[in-house]
């Protein structure tokens, strides 16, 4: 019998998808695939991921395998200890277990004729509108030919700017990306729990969630990944986050038993179905472009304006809720309404739109209520404000009243 569970939505059974072919991502975490002390790779998890996949495909459904493991993967063949703590070491492990990675995968799909297809991507490599699409349409064409894409963050290259942070997040944007129906985070355990369930045997399950916040005001989630990955529980209520404000249902269940995938997309009552936690998709999800502003595009740095305009933008954004453009902002930014700069950036690059609040002891608080596209860089922006401030044109030719960034290219945070 299972242990009482916590439900945090009001219909067990809503929002289910029934069509005939589902577009799924699955990401399977490094623990999964290797063993965290001796690296070798877990040839049985693998195996039954593997078969778990060519049972979807048989039914006609659309799978994306988003894997880890090329660190620990490259440990194991270079027959280091430990991962070390020096990155371009680390990176040139990752290339090495790369190699070995994808060779077991086309190995093992190759049993079964399956073609598998290698993307390593970077955040940088999404940063612009035309490689995004491409990337989008380069996996489309992939699963139109019958091809499974198994996509890994380029480790060899990437760094703190332009990393995802964790493949969590990378299988999150995966699956916006292809305008998945569902994805399935593996981890070592059935579900979320109301805390850590090694250690605290009161920790009840959750079953279900449509409120993020009413979920992580009542959860204690604070155990970092394993010794090789990056992830943890809390990365994962991240990507479910990132994934379901894109309309995509986010499900966390155990990777050593990863054919229970089937009944859980099968089954008509969550109560029947293996163990696991569903978060349901945000009912009025993000259209394309506003996805890609928020997840897609580095942030550059800081815009803070006044309190003014962003009342302008969160009363037309929720008047705005139900039309077809939600996201996408209703008001541009001008210069007068821009109080403070931070970080350098260049023209086009994205910025977050904050405001500031007072806190204790005089302390400033900035609230983001936007993300988008500059028309101008940090250093134009500021010769523009002190334009404004003398009400003149400055000796550039900088006027005082320019749009800094255009309500097209912004997104406004939900």
């Amino acid at each position: 019998m299972r242990a009482t569970c916590d439900v945090f939505c009001f219909n067990l059974n809503k929002d289910r998808p029934t069509k005939s072919s589902l577009t799924i991502v699955i990401k399977v975490g490094t623990s999964s695939i290797c063993d965290e002390k001796t690296h070798y790779p877990l040839l049985g998890n693998l195996s039954r991921i593997v078969e778990t996949i060519i049972l979807l495909k048989e039914q006609n459904h659309r799978v994306v395998l988003v894997t880890s493991a090329a660190v620990g993967t490259g440990l194991r063949r270079l027959n280091l200890q430990e991962k070390p703590k020096r990155q371009a070491l680390v990176q040139a492990i990752a290339a090495v277990g790369q190699v070995r990675l994808m060779s077991m995968y086309d190995d093992l799909f190759g049993r079964f004729n399956q073609t598998v297809a290698q993307l390593l991507l970077t955040k940088n490599d999404l940063s612009q509108r035309s490689q995004y699409l491409n990337a989008v349409n380069c996996i489309e064409e992939l699963l139109d030919m019958g091809v499974v894409p198994i996509v890994n963050e380029n480790d060899t290259i990437s760094y703190s700017e332009i990393k995802f942070g964790d493949n969590d997040t990378l299988s999150a944007i995966t699956a916006g990306m292809v305008k998945a129906d569902y994805l399935f985070l593996l981890t070592d355990v059935d579900c979320l729990y109301t805390d850590n369930p090694r250690t605290n045997p009161s920790a009840r399950p959750i079953i279900m969630c449509d409120d993020m916040q009413q979920l992580k005001s009542t959860i204690t989630v604070t155990s970092p990944g394993s010794s090789l990955g990056t992830g943890g529980m809390v990365t994962k209520l991240v990507a479910a986050d990132l994934a379901t404000a894109a309309g995509v249902i986010t499900v966390i269940t155990r990777g050593a038993v990863p054919e229970n995938i089937l009944p859980i997309i099968e089954s008509d009552d969550i109560h029947t179905a293996p163990l696991h936690t569903r978060f349901l998709a945000k009912r009025q999800p993000l259209v394309d472009r506003t996805w890609w502003i928020l997840h897609g595009l580095h942030t550059a740095g800081t815009l803070v304006v006044d309190h003014a305009l962003a009342k302008s933008m969160l009363t037309a954004h929720l008047d705005d809720i139900n039309e077809e453009s939600q996201g996408i902002s209703n008001t541009s930014i001008f210069a007068q309404s821009v109080i403070h700069v931070e970080g350098n950036f260049v023209e086009h690059q994205a910025v977050q739109v904050v405001i500031q609040r007072p806190l204790e002891n005089g302390i400033m608080d900035q609230v983001a209520i936007a993300k988008g596209m500059v028309n101008f860089s940090s250093a134009e922006i500021i010769r523009i404000m002190r334009a404004r401030q003398k009400n003149k044109i400055d000796d550039l030719g900088f006027d005082h009243h320019p749009c800094i960034i255009d309500k097209e290219n912004m997104a406004v945070s939900s």
